[in-house]
């Protein structure tokens, strides 16, 4: 099933924030989307689940990374089975190589940014700081990925939407085994 996106909406939000012929914009969008590669992400992800681990945590580390992965693999099946087409108003900014809908930078980097917010500042006065902070660069990233020419703003709203619905369901699900999750 192939479905077409850009209705006149997409279009002109699409057309406003593209930035193929502003290359201070560009690059921005360039820096912003590396935060939000898969390979960047599943790194860090890696890193931050050893981190925890070494801290005492028993449970805390498989969550994290099953909450990460497994987003992101739902993530991947939506775009096979929507198989919605990509933008081809302007040239792609960055190779892209699978179908448009959900935003997978989108998706992965509120599933990760927020999932890590939440859980490394529970119960401290950064909480929401670092929540905040954790959607903002999500948002932005997902912001880039328009500007960079390679989705619907469509797109990314349902990545953000998917990868904020995600973590909200799994991290309650978790909190069960996460509590009093240090070793002694």
């Amino acid at each position: 099933m192939l479905v077409l996106g850009g209705g006149p909406l997409d279009r002109a939000v699409y057309e406003a924030l593209y930035a193929g012929h502003r290359p201070v914009l560009a690059l921005a969008a360039h820096i912003l989307t590396t935060l939000g590669d898969p390979t960047v992400l599943i790194g860090a992800g890696l890193i931050a689940a050893i981190w925890l681990w070494l801290a005492g945590h028993r449970h805390l580390p498989w969550v994290l990374t099953a909450i990460v992965l497994i987003g992101r693999g739902l993530s991947e099946a939506q775009k096979l089975w929507i198989a919605r087409a990509r933008p081809d108003l302007e040239s792609h900014l960055v190779v892209v190589k699978t179908s448009s809908f959900p935003s997978g930078h989108a998706t992965s980097s509120m599933i990760f940014y927020t999932s890590l917010a939440l859980i490394l500042t529970a119960d401290s006065r950064w909480h929401r700081p670092a929540v905040v902070g954790a959607i903002l660069m999500s948002l932005l990233i997902g912001l880039s990925r328009v500007m960079l020419g390679v989705h619907w703003p469509s797109d990314v709203i349902g990545g953000w939407s998917f990868g904020l619905l995600w973590v909200l369901l799994t991290l309650r699900f978790a909190q069960r085994f996460v509590r009093g999750d240090v070793r002694r």
